[in-house]
């Protein structure tokens, strides 16, 4: 008899759970690195197989109570569709992180801080997304942050990383609050916290819509959207690199499914204005997040805000599907929502491929500063080459995956003009001139990452002396690139696979794309717009080797060497390379004198004064001066005066505790 897929998810997060004490046990022991992390890729490869069967196989959502949690309510799992969906997205990450991390956990200088807590950061993952009522929920969620707070803080003797947990932990606290208060009012009076009794249940329009904004604060924060975004910049680069691309890869996915689960599945039939909603932070990520990228010079930060950007455009196809099934539109709200879905995978393939190269890069060179890097094409050729796999497809360059998904959503925008609010006919198309210039500015942003880290020469002795990384980073890597090109060659068949999920929540789903000849895509019709991978990849490999073929049978076998062109200057310094900061140069000026209050500071050394001249940019992050450092100050101010609450009397803290039951009896009496 087969097993059921929640039975076996269940069993699989239990079986990373054991792990994580294990390496309790046995973390001190050098080979205590590879068997956790072989042990936890064989478990992530099993729940992914059992996600796609369930995914795919169509089998009927199977649900498990447990005798856990609160007495009255118990835990409930269940796995749908929609969870099988990103319960495959989950362990897919998890089990490339795994395969990457046993060759680079052999870097880690603190193995204990990070073994026990892996394993249990992708169980709370997949608990997550298994949880069928609100408690084990936000319980799963809150083992989640912790575990993943727990590992930003691996390295916590660092004063940055010290920062970044403390920052981290402060938003996922309010995140979660924002998520409790959410699901106060889907639970309603009588305290149905299951998931199936909030689905039957219709609350107000003004109840709803409040839910919808507390799910985008609280999942949201989770999942990078400005401006509750600032943490993640600080958090992903803290992290050692295997967690930074869970979290950036998965962690943020598990956020869109939060948000998706509770809007699109438990809220019921929803108000054409929650698309506006949804569309004005993720059109304001979607160009932020790349503007934040180009200004950066560390590589995993740069990962870090781009990762803001493609947070940006799921949303936006998680927007336009609100707004068309509002209206009607059925056949739009599924491809707006397709095309979301088919984002969150290509997103976690991508970012997860070029986060496991910036730690290769960053163990070889033993920085992350990109201007410190520089000609590693010729010392770590595997891995430059899966990076620049990574940044073609990052940078929505066909024939790689992000292509695809991005077109689909550009092809939802264009449907735009059929709603009938003006409110929509007008912020539609502003969005998608947003997002064009987002993926304009993300083809340079990536064009600057990969010239400066790989192309040149070195530019610092470590640089020089790189050597390319272990066989199991490369693996990993060389797995996912291949995987980014399949997504992107054949999207037909993963759009297939993602339809089911797509029904589960919309009821209709995109016409089978399998049977569409040459393996095209055709989101609405023939006649309107088609898109084919296979044909532009072949087309793309047969011009470039006949063009390559060419010049060698034309050209002159006779080996001809001159100086270098070196712009005038005689001293062939790697100084005088073209640098992350001057590459970024006009794009700065343009953009970020506004948006981030960039200034430039030139100190200019008089005729004869033999000290260099030097160029310091100030650039400043407004949301965060603007929002979060007043709100600092106000917290810090209210608690001074709160302060004289530690010295009161029993009898003044009775009465203080009489008064705040009185003020909830009267809440929950005018409530019902």
């Amino acid at each position: 008899m087969t097993a059921l897929p929640t039975t076996v998810s269940l069993l699989g997060v239990a079986t990373l759970l054991g792990f994580s004490l294990a390496a309790l046990a046995i973390g001190r022991l050098r080979a205590a690195t590879p068997l956790i992390y072989i042990a936890s890729f064989a478990v992530s490869l099993g729940l992914l197989a059992n996600a796609a069967r369930a995914l795919i196989g169509g089998a009927p959502p199977e649900i498990i109570s447990l005798p856990l949690g609160l007495p009255w309510v118990g835990a409930h799992f269940r796995v749908d569709a929609l969870a099988a969906f990103f319960l495959a997205v989950v362990n897919l990450g998890g089990a490339a992180a795994s395969l990457y991390a046993v060759g680079y956990g052999r870097h880690e200088t603190s193995p204990m801080r990070v073994l026990p807590l892996f394993p249990a950061f992708l169980a709370g993952m997949n608990l997550v997304v298994l949880a069928d009522d609100a408690f084990t929920f936000l319980l799963a969620w809150e083992f989640m942050s912790l575990a993943s707070w727990g590992l930003v803080m691996a390295h916590h003797r660092l004063p940055e990383n010290a920062h970044a947990g403390y920052i981290y932990v402060l938003m996922a606290s309010f995140g979660t609050f924002a998520l409790l208060l959410a699901f106060g009012l889907l639970a309603g009076p009588d305290g149905s916290y299951a998931f199936a009794a909030m689905r039957a249940a219709h609350p107000a329009a003004f109840q709803a819509g409040l839910v919808l904004l507390l799910v985008l604060i609280g999942a949201g924060s989770k999942a990078g959207l400005v401006p509750l975004h600032v943490w993640l910049p600080l958090a992903h680069p803290a992290a050692p690199s295997h967690v930074s691309a869970l979290m950036s890869g998965v962690m943020t996915k598990v956020a869109v499914y939060a948000v998706i689960r509770v809007v699109f599945d438990l809220l019921g039939p929803p108000s054409w204005w929650w698309g506006i909603l949804v569309l004005v932070p993720a059109a304001a990520s979607a160009v932020m997040g790349v503007l934040y990228a180009l200004l950066e010079r560390d590589l995993k930060r740069v990962l870090a805000y781009s990762t803001i950007e493609n947070i940006g455009f799921i949303f936006v196809g998680l927007g336009l599907a609100l707004a068309f099934r509002a209206d009607g539109f059925v056949a739009a709200s599924v491809l707006a929502l397709t095309a979301a879905l088919f984002h969150v995978v290509n997103h976690s393939l991508l970012k997860s491929l070029l986060f496991f190269g910036s730690g290769a890069v960053a163990s070889a060179t033993g920085t992350r500063d990109m201007e410190n890097q520089g000609g590693l094409i010729h010392r770590m050729p595997v891995t430059a080459f899966a990076v620049l796999a990574g940044c073609f497809g990052i940078a929505a360059l066909p024939p790689l995956n992000a292509f695809a998904s991005e077109w689909l959503t550009f092809q939802a925008i264009l449907l735009s003009p059929a709603l009938p609010q003006w409110g929509l006919k007008l912020l539609v198309p502003a969005v998608g001139a947003l997002l064009a210039l987002a993926v304009a500015l993300a083809a340079a942003c990536f064009v600057r990452v990969f010239g400066v880290a790989f192309l040149g020469r070195a530019r610092s002795e470590r640089a020089a002396s790189a050597r390319e990384t272990d066989g199991f980073s490369l693996a990993a890597m060389l797995g996912l690139a291949a995987l980014c090109l399949v997504a992107g060659v054949l999207p037909g068949l993963l759009i297939d696979a993602i339809s089911p999920a797509v029904h589960a929540i919309a009821g209709s789903q995109m016409p089978t794309q399998a049977h569409v000849a040459w393996l095209s895509i055709v989101p609405i019709a023939e006649s309107r717009s088609s898109y084919n991978g296979l044909l532009v990849f072949i087309f793309i490999a047969l011009s470039a080797g006949m063009t390559a073929s060419a010049i060698h049978v034309l050209a002159s076998r006779k080996t001809r060497r001159a100086p270098a062109w070196d712009c005038g200057f005689p001293d062939a310094s790697p100084v005088i390379q073209y640098t992350a900061g001057s590459f970024a140069q006009p794009i700065r000026r343009v953009f970020a004198t506004t948006l981030f209050q960039a200034r430039e500071h030139v100190s200019m050394p008089k005729p004869g004064d033999l000290r260099p001249a030097r160029l310091q940019v100030d650039v400043q992050d407004l949301v965060w001066n603007w929002l979060y450092a007043p709100l600092a100050t106000a917290v810090a101010v209210v608690s001074d005066r709160l302060n004289v609450l530690q010295f009161l009397t029993i009898r003044r803290y009775l009465s203080l505790v009489f008064l705040a039951l009185v003020t909830l009896l009267a809440v929950l009496a005018i409530w019902r």
